[in-house]
């Protein structure tokens, strides 16, 4: 039987001077982080390793994004990190620099329960 998913939650983070798209994915993980609570993970007979977590970031620029640091956030858990093209940059008209945006899903699975 299929994994079900039993929570998203989304985030949003930025890197307001250093053009670092990893920061800035880390902190959107975070903020989405900082709303979720896994009760369901004390309920007896619910076994922890079996949780998937997917983990879909989006910045302007995916190639500079490392996956493996956003998976490094949970631990050792069962992580899948996707990188796709969205986000936002903020370029300031004078100096260039841009803010850099990041938005992220973090979606978690477990077995079908009965």
């Amino acid at each position: 039987m299929a994994d079900q998913r039993f929570i998203i939650e989304m985030g949003m983070g930025n890197d307001l001077h250093g053009e670092n798209y990893t920061k800035a994915a880390m902190r959107a993980v975070e903020n989405a982080r900082q709303r979720s609570s896994l009760h369901i993970l004390s309920v007896p007979g619910i076994k922890r390793d079996a949780l998937r977590i997917v983990v879909t970031i989006g910045v302007q620029a995916p190639e500079q994004v490392d996956p493996a640091a956003i998976a490094g956030l949970f631990g050792g858990a069962n992580v899948t990190v996707r990188v796709e093209k969205g986000g936002l940059n903020s370029r300031h008209p004078e100096t260039g620099q841009s803010i850099v945006m990041a938005a992220a899903a973090i979606e978690a699975f477990l077995p079908a329960q009965r």
